[in-house]
Parts: C-alpha cells; sequence; structure tokens
C-alpha cells in the first residue's frame, strides 16, 4: 500500500479484521444540518448572573458553537420581574432579564426563551413550588391566565424594544416546562395548560405575527396512558415495572397529539414543537428511586424522534420545527454517568444516529453551576453539566466539541464512524467512535456505571481517503479512559474535596488533554487510517490545511 499508515495501536488481539473502507474526498456529500450545536440548556435564569456561569458560557459557545441557551425561572421572583405598586396595580421590572440578555448576546448566544413560572402575584395563595433549593411556583389562580397574558405581552414588547425586531425574529418563546407532570411543574389540568399556552401564543403574536411561539415542553415518552386525562394517573403504570422487556413496549410522546388538535381547534399558531426524549421512564430520580431500572435502550431518541415526526407531518402543522430542550442520559442531577466516559460515546452516536430528525437536541445541562436540589456536597456528583463547578471539563463536553469541528456534507457513515467535509472550505472532518454492541440494550445509567465502564470489546477502524493533495495535514484527538477523563484522574488523585488551587490548574489541564497525533498524505494523495477503538472512546480526525 502506498498510502501512509496511522497506526495508534499495534496489538489487535480480539479484533475481527474489517473490509478496508475507501472515500473519496472530491465527491460531493449529502447535506446535512448540525443540529447539536443549535442550543444548550442551563438551570435558571438566576445562575445567568454569575460570572462563572458566564466564563463556562463562553468556553461551549467557543468550542462547541452552540447558538441558543434555555434555561427555567426568567420569571422567577429572584429575577424581580413584577412589582404590586399603589392601589394594587402591576409594575414591570427588567434590569435583571436584561443583564442575562445583555451578557448572552455579547458571548454570541441567543435566548430560547421559556416562559415560567409564576411570580407569586401571579400564582396561587399558598401555591405549590418545584425545586427543592429555589421553589418555582406551580399553581394557577382564576386570573393567573390573564395576568400571564399581560406578563408575556409587556416583556416580549420589551425585548423588541430594547433589541430590535430583526433580533427577536430569531428567538424561540417555549411556553413553560414540563406541564404534564403534576403537581411537580405544574399544578393544574391538561386543559388549563393548554389555556397557558393559549395566552402566551396571543400575547407573543400580539407584538408581531412572525415571532415564534411553541410548546408543549413536555417531559419522557412513556408506553401507557398515565398522562390522557387531565392529571396524571400513575397507577396505570405499573405494568412498565413488571415488564420483562421495556423496549418491546410502544412508546409515544405526552400531550403532544392532543395539543395540536387543541391549538388547530382554537385556531392558534405552533411555530414549533418541543419535548423531552430522556432515555428513561419516570422523569424522577430514574437514579434511586420508583423508575430505577427503567432505562431504555440506545436507540430510543431516534425511535421517539420518527414517531414525533410523523405525529407533526399528519398534523395540521406539518411546517413546524421540532425542538427537543431537553435530553441528556437521565433526568437526574444525581447521576453519576453525567461525569463519566460512556455518556461521551452515547452522545456521539444520538447525535449522528438523528441526523435530519430534529431541529435541535438540547443537552441539559453546559454547566453545574445548577441548584435545583441546592448546591453539591462533592465536586463530581453526577451533575448535568458537560463543565464542573470548578471549570473542568468532562467527557460530554468534549464529545460536543468534536460534533462542533464536522463539516455539513455527509461522505460516509456506519455504526462506529462518520466522515464529513466543510463545504465551504472542503477540509475533512471525521468522528470513530466505540458505543460497545455488548451496551446497547440500555442507555448509560449511573446506578450501573461500574458495568459499563468494564462492558464492551475494541473495535478496529480501517479507512482510507483518496484524491487529497500530498502533503495534507490531519489531527488525530483521542478521548478514552485515559485522555480527557478527569473524572478517572481525580479518583487517582484520592478524590480530594475540594481540590486546592495548585491542584485544580493541573486538574484543568489535564481535562483538556486529549491524546493527540498528525498525520500526513504522501505523494500519492491518499491517507489510511488503521487504528483500535477501545470501549466507549471517541476519535476526531481533523484536516488542518
Amino acid at each position: 500500500m502506498n498510502a501512509i499508515i496511522f497506526l495508534l495501536v499495534v496489538s489487535f488481539f480480539n479484533l475481527k479484521a474489517q473490509e478496508q473502507i475507501t472515500i473519496n474526498i472530491q465527491e460531493k456529500g449529502e447535506d446535512f444540518e448540525p443540529y447539536w450545536s443549535k442550543c444548550v440548556g442551563a438551570g435558571r435564569a438566576n445562575e445567568a448572573l454569575r460570572a462563572g456561569w458566564l466564563e463556562q458560557l463562553e468556553v461551549v459557545q467557543e468550542n462547541c458553537g452552540f447558538e441558543y441557551v434555555r434555561f427555567h425561572g426568567l420569571f422567577h421572583d429572584d429575577m424581580f420581574p413584577v412589582f404590586e405598586g399603589r392601589n394594587g396595580k402591576i409594575i414591570y421590572n427588567w434590569q435583571y432579564i436584561d443583564d442575562v440578555f445583555d451578557r448572552m448576546l455579547d458571548l454570541k448566544v441567543k435566548p430560547f426563551v421559556e416562559l415560567g413560572f409564576f411570580p407569586k402575584l401571579l400564582a396561587a395563595e399558598n401555591s405549590k413550588t418545584v425545586f427543592k433549593w429555589w421553589k418555582a411556583n406551580v399553581t394557577p389562580k382564576e386570573e393567573s391566565f390573564t395576568m400571564f397574558h399581560d406578563l408575556v405581552k409587556a416583556f416580549t414588547q420589551h425585548c423588541v424594544d430594547r433589541y430590535g425586531i430583526d433580533e427577536v425574529l430569531t428567538w424561540y418563546f417555549e411556553v413553560w416546562n414540563e406541564p404534564n407532570l403534576y403537581p411537580h411543574f405544574w399544578d393544574g389540568t391538561k386543559s388549563q395548560y393548554f389555556e397557558l399556552y393559549k395566552q402566551s401564543a396571543i400575547a407573543v403574536k400580539s407584538i408581531d405575527k412572525r415571532l415564534r411561539v411553541g410548546g408543549p415542553s413536555t417531559s419522557n415518552f412513556v408506553p401507557d396512558t398515565r398522562f390522557d386525562g387531565e392529571l396524571t394517573n400513575n397507577e396505570v403504570s405499573e405494568a412498565v415495572f413488571n415488564s420483562d422487556d421495556i423496549n418491546g413496549l410502544e412508546w409515544h410522546g405526552v400531550w403532544i397529539e392532543d395539543f395540536l388538535k387543541f391549538c388547530n381547534k382554537e385556531n392558534l399558531p405552533v411555530d414549533f414543537v418541543t419535548t423531552h426524549p430522556y432515555p428513561t421512564d419516570y422523569a424522577f430520580n430514574p437514579e434511586t428511586g420508583k423508575g430505577r431500572g427503567l432505562t431504555r435502550f440506545v436507540q430510543s431518541t431516534k425511535l421517539d424522534l420518527e414517531w414525533l415526526n410523523r405525529i407533526i407531518k399528519n398534523s395540521p402543522y406539518p411546517n413546524a420545527e421540532i425542538h427537543l430542550t431537553e435530553w441528556n442520559t437521565s433526568p437526574s442531577s444525581r447521576d453519576k454517568m453525567h461525569d463519566l466516559l460512556p455518556a461521551a460515546a452515547y452522545i456521539v452516536k444520538t447525535n449522528l444516529d438523528c441526523i435530519g430528525l430534529t431541529n435541535s437536541l438540547a443537552f441539559w445541562t453546559f454547566t453545574d453551576i445548577f441548584e435545583e436540589k441546592g448546591g453539591a456536597a462533592s465536586i463530581f456528583h453526577g451533575g448535568f453539566g458537560m463543565i464542573n463547578f470548578q471549570g473542568l471539563v468532562k467527557p460530554s463536553y468534549h464529545a460536543y466539541r468534536m460534533l462542533n469541528q464536522l463539516g455539513n456534507e455527509k461522505l460516509y457513515k456506519d455504526d462506529y464512524l462518520f466522515i464529513s467535509k466543510d463545504s465551504g472550505n472542503g477540509k475533512v472532518k471525521a468522528l470513530a467512535y466505540n458505543y460497545p454492541k455488548e451496551a446497547e440494550n440500555a442507555a448509560p445509567a449511573g446506578y450501573k456505571s461500574y458495568e459499563y465502564l468494564s462492558k464492551g470489546t475494541s473495535k478496529e477502524l480501517n479507512f482510507t481517503l483518496t484524491n487529497l493533495k500530498p502533503g495534507t495535514q490531519f489531527k488525530i484527538e483521542v478521548l478514552d479512559k485515559d485522555h480527557g477523563n478527569i473524572h478517572s484522574y481525580w479518583e487517582s488523585m484520592g478524590k480530594p474535596e475540594p481540590p486546592t488551587r495548585e491542584q485544580i490548574k493541573v486538574m484543568k489541564r489535564v481535562a483538556s488533554n486529549l491524546k493527540t497525533n498528525i498525520v500526513s498524505t504522501g505523494k500519492n494523495g491518499e491517507l489510511s487510517f488503521k487504528q483500535e477503538i477501545a470501549p466507549w472512546s471517541v476519535i476526531l480526525i481533523e484536516q488542518i490545511n
């Protein structure tokens, strides 16, 4: 073979020989939308007032390319959106929200606006609250719907006045968060949420009909009828816990069909549909609670999106965009898998498998500066973030950074290799990953973390690129158990709590330090890659000249 052979690992025991793949990089690829860089989640609006939050947002925007950030609590009392003046008159105050939006826009990130929750002035007396630490009000009173309409209208008008209509037309306005989870995120009926959506959509569109509004922002897909009525009926879900194979059940989105029918009946706009396809059943405590063990297989997100596409295509809103405004390996903020290497392979595989099925799949969240349960006792506690509180990047961060390097033309795809080309500069970018077949029956789950880490056999990467210029260089970065896997390094240090300032400096370097090599083509303009991919590893192969 005349091509240069790139061989990082020479021991190929237990590997099955694989036919080499040859890719002509001059051929036109298939255009696709790199939707993984569209949106990312964060905890709540007030956390965005912190220096650390903003510093980490700058990092993920620059390296992962995120265009939008979505978070809860925009209208929570700690953002002081309303005051009661004389004679009970409502006075609006946007200073804190302005500060957050101004700084986000300065960092080239737009708000994916979640309209919620109730300020105390709009909530029922003795309203129920969600989130242990900051207590968001979720119980409406009779006047809440009219008052919320007025709040949303005044807020939208203010945004247009401050940022200009051309800017705000690029935003998304999503109504509430997971209202199907009674009485957690919405202490009311399904019909009451639909009325809240109606009032919110009318309010947004009253400022400019071109502004984008959507919902219903519902939680996990389910295989039963627990959410079919006005209130949640968990008794009907007991059969799920007794199922021998939850992946053999028929899963469907929550409230979406009823929501689209209601909006059509009321002649309401739906510019986009949102839901949260976590690969679990119960949305609360899949790590330790009732939902423990109900983790679906690795293809569940793709199946959910295929279902959602069919429903929307056959609805009165066939052109509605699809935005999955929360997603992760699980919806638990204390799931140790969020800190570990397998999460990265899951992120890469799922995003590449779902190309063409959605406009965004927002990872929840970019940072561990996140206080739904208050602060955590450990620097690694299974927090959602791809960066921990101290600014240490996790494997999930590297997964998104690598995805962001891909071009916008697909040249080749199989179960563990994706080769792309940038239509602008013609450079080739590829991702290889090993999500072991032995682990595909369930998404990575924290309560079985060590079982996952020990699972899987290596795969052999074997492909050739042709029609390159002689001397073309490629950088190869490897994320594996020994490189970019900061939790493992922290364990080897003895799990210091907290690390010293000097230790954190060293840990930041280690967290960002992947195994790196540079290779070049020979005179024949071909380059062959032959390498073992260890279980859960991810490899970025990037043309640099």
